[in-house]
């Protein structure tokens, strides 16, 4: 029973790491040059998941700017809100579910630990 909870924490603290990324590429949507990052989730065993952030490097629009020195080349952000929002949308539900998951063991092990007293 303790191991369920092991890998619910396991899967909150991944997911967590997930809605960061997501919440720091957009706070970033309009910083010129970032690169957004990208969360993949890895089984780990015995049991859990392992968050491993990984910067995309592709690059971002490329538009010209007026500065000091005249018009010149700036690359933009990668960050696409069209692909971060529904990202984290997914994140809160999967975070929703692990923490239902430690919700139930605290209940099953409560009722157990009744049983036995």
């Amino acid at each position: 029973m303790i191991s369920g909870i092991h890998s619910a924490l396991s899967g909150l603290t991944a997911i967590q790491k997930k809605i960061e990324s997501n919440a720091n590429n957009v706070a970033n949507v309009n910083t010129d040059g970032y690169k957004k990052t990208r969360v993949t989730l890895h089984e780990q065993e015995p049991q859990g998941i392992q968050a491993v952030v990984q910067q995309i490097q592709t690059p971002g629009p490329i538009v010209y700017e007026q500065t000091s020195e005249g018009e010149t080349l700036v690359e933009q952000s990668n960050v696409e809100l069209s692909e971060e929002l529904p990202n984290m949308m997914l994140s809160r539900r999967f975070f929703q579910a692990n923490l239902k998951t430690v919700q139930i063991q605290d209940e099953m092990l409560g009722s157990l630990l009744d049983i036995k007293s």
